[in-house]
């Protein structure tokens, strides 16, 4: 069997489109993590309501932490693999491509992100999730506090619960901020 030589350029094309493919990837477990936190919280709420026992509540803050938490996650992902295209993988392959002569790579990892409504976007994007990961958990708190019907135990891992949130919630802030 013949052996070819693999040039660099090539391996990089080839880094390029695995990284892109996680990227896909990440992108769409993301996503449907939003639709999950809904269905959870649907199934929650209709499950303490037919049972018409508020302490069911609970269970509503430690599932919206790991789903809050892994789409958190998943979000900072994907923007690192743009940042690596864009900073480090898109300028070796114009070097290779051009040898110095200012050749642009993947314009649209960074074109995209000129666009005027950006802010906004990110802006709601980040309330958005600060009100399915966070808001709703807290609500359910509330009504759990409300009702009055609670052992100390409860109460306590209840406070736990709203500690976690309010952390949560301090990481969504901090990474939007930092997008």
């Amino acid at each position: 069997m013949p052996e070819r030589d693999v040039t660099v350029g090539q391996l990089l094309l080839a880094e390029y489109e695995s990284v892109k493919s996680e990227q896909r990837a990440r992108i769409g477990f993301r996503d449907n993590l939003l639709y999950v936190t809904l269905a959870v919280v649907a199934a929650v709420i209709a499950a303490t309501a037919q049972a018409e026992q508020p302490s069911m509540l609970l269970a509503l803050p430690p599932v919206c932490l790991v789903l809050g938490w892994t789409y958190l996650v998943n979000d900072e992902k994907i923007s690192a693999i743009g940042l690596y295209v864009r900073d480090d993988l898109g300028p070796k392959l114009a070097e290779l491509a051009s040898h110095g002569g200012g050749f642009a790579t993947f314009g649209w990892e960074a074109y995209h992100r000129g666009d005027a409504r950006r802010r906004s976007r990110k802006t709601s994007q980040t309330v958005i999730d600060l009100t399915a990961f966070c808001a709703v958990p807290l609500a359910a708190l509330v009504v759990f506090w409300a009702t009055g019907d609670a052992t100390r135990l409860l109460v306590a891992l209840s406070v736990l619960e709203a500690l976690a949130v309010a952390g949560l919630a301090a990481q969504v802030v901090w990474y939007a901020k930092a997008a």
